[in-house]
């Protein structure tokens, strides 16, 4: 069982297939799904929410955390994680009107700036506007929702996922990068687990060096590129997009 959170394209969303039905997509998802196949398992996706994904791995309810996760010195005391499959970034992301009126992180002073709650991108918030009004939300859907919206001024996003919605979305603005020391994704498993970490290392490295990583971010992008056929969030107890 692999814990993700479907609000982070292109890592992991929803696609609409042609007969309506919504389909998890995303490099990640594509990862997990070689994963299963190259250790012969079958794959259980468990989409929940971002800050969920690692108690439920503490609690051992999933094998695997699979969601754009930084392995942090912080999350590396708890968990193990993975070889890193995928180097990304940072950035910090703003309103396109607003690109002339905000060019440091010190304009943010007692204004709103938003970030997902459990990730690194808070924790980058609490560093680099600490005198912000750091708001933190479930969902990437929903801060960048509110950041085109105008209810908050600026947003922490990591960088393939910022520019995913800059795509979708022009009166978003990747405005500049973040500075952070663990730059990449890596997948968690629980502490001491070695037998599941080391396969799933071997799956990386075979992906990474058969080029079948770049297809699944390639393919992922394009998916993601398709909005009007993209959802991003959990779905209902139906198992339909929620309106």
């Amino acid at each position: 069982m692999v814990g993700t959170s479907p609000d982070f394209a292109p890592y992991e969303f929803y696609h609409i297939g042609e007969d309506g039905t919504p389909q998890l997509a995303g490099f990640d998802v594509a990862l997990a799904q070689r994963i299963a196949d190259d250790l012969g398992l079958e794959l259980q996706m468990v989409p929940m929410d971002f800050d969920g994904i690692l108690m439920e791995l503490q609690n051992g309810n999933i094998d695997l955390g699979i969601s754009g996760f930084s392995p942090s010195p912080e999350r590396a005391e708890v968990f193990d994680f993975s070889d890193l499959y995928y180097t990304g970034g940072q950035s910090f992301c703003i309103r396109q009107a607003d690109k002339e009126k905000y060019t440091k992180f010190e304009d943010f002073k007692d204004l709103p700036v938003g970030a997902q709650n459990g990730s690194i991108q808070y924790g980058l918030a609490e560093k680099n506007t600490p005198d912000a009004n750091i708001i933190g939300l479930a969902k990437v859907t929903d801060i960048v929702s509110e950041l085109v919206s105008g209810k908050l001024e600026g947003a922490f996003i990591e960088t393939a996922v910022a520019e995913q919605y800059a795509k979708n979305y022009p009166e978003l603005c990747v405005a500049w990068d973040v500075e952070y020391d663990s730059e990449g994704s890596a997948i968690a498993v629980q502490k001491g687990n070695t037998a599941l970490l080391e396969a799933v290392n071997g799956v990386i490295k075979t992906a990474l060096e058969d080029g079948s990583m770049d297809k699944y971010i390639a393919e992922a992008g394009d998916l993601a590129s398709d909005e009007a056929n993209t959802y991003e969030g959990q779905l209902d107890a139906e198992g339909n997009v929620q309106q």
